[in-house]
């Protein structure tokens, strides 16, 4: 077991530093986040009731469109001078490749969702500092839902012609459950109503597709990458 989570851990540690020396997906991702936002921005007034009843969905829209331009480039980056074909050889199982990415799409995909949720709360005029800490379970749970599927169709469509279109037709569709209960849960949370009895069925969704996913992810990902 040992021998696994060292397989994990040193996968993890290449993506991310491979990601931190070329900042690629990172500056691109951020970017298109801070554009969207900016245009909200002017489409919307910060002080409106309008904006408070969309303020999750708009979030989690920039979370899933930002998310997936990071996802896309986990498996495309080792395409060149046959990398994937070496790590798929390498002496450690592909449980702990995919793992290993999906942990460095995660931690990725959250330092961009972080900077993108302090400038929406900036852009927006929203304060939600009484119901910080859930918010961040929202983000945590809905942003692995997202990493985990993201990550096993990036490895799916990473030899095809059109990857860049096809991982978003793939992805999204299975995301719509986990994207309701975290849009759901976001609007309440930042609405001022705290977690209860009428919203956290939508957190034990998103908890419960965050376990369903990741199981059948690492089961299904030798046949994936290997065939």
């Amino acid at each position: 077991m040992g021998a696994f989570w060292n397989g994990v851990w040193t996968i993890a540690q290449k993506d991310l530093r491979s990601e931190l020396r070329t900042k690629e997906a990172f500056n691109a991702s951020f970017s298109f986040s801070l554009v969207i936002l900016v245009l909200f921005s002017f489409a919307f007034d910060p002080t409106s009731e309008e904006l408070h009843a969309i303020a999750g969905g708009l979030l989690w829209i920039v979370f899933s469109f930002a998310g997936a331009l990071i996802l896309n480039r986990s498996f495309a980056r080792e395409l060149q001078n046959d990398c994937l074909d070496a790590l798929v050889s390498a002496p450690i199982s592909t449980a702990a490749l995919f793992l290993g990415k999906t942990l460095a799409n995660y931690f990725l995909l959250l330092l961009v969702e972080g900077a993108a949720l302090a400038v929406f709360a900036i852009l927006y005029d929203t304060h939600f500092s009484k119901q910080f800490w859930p918010v961040v379970l929202v983000v945590v749970l809905g942003t692995w839902g997202m990493t985990i599927i993201g990550t096993m169709f990036s490895a799916l469509t990473v030899n095809l012609r059109m990857r860049e279109m096809m991982l978003p037709t793939l992805v999204y569709p299975l995301l719509i459950p986990a994207l309701m209960a975290a849009m759901t849960l976001t609007t309440d949370l930042m609405g001022g109503t705290p977690l209860g009895p009428g919203n956290t069925i939508w957190l034990r969704v998103l908890a419960g597709f965050d376990l369903i996913y990741s199981v059948l992810a690492v089961v299904f990902i030798d046949i994936v990458l290997v065939g």
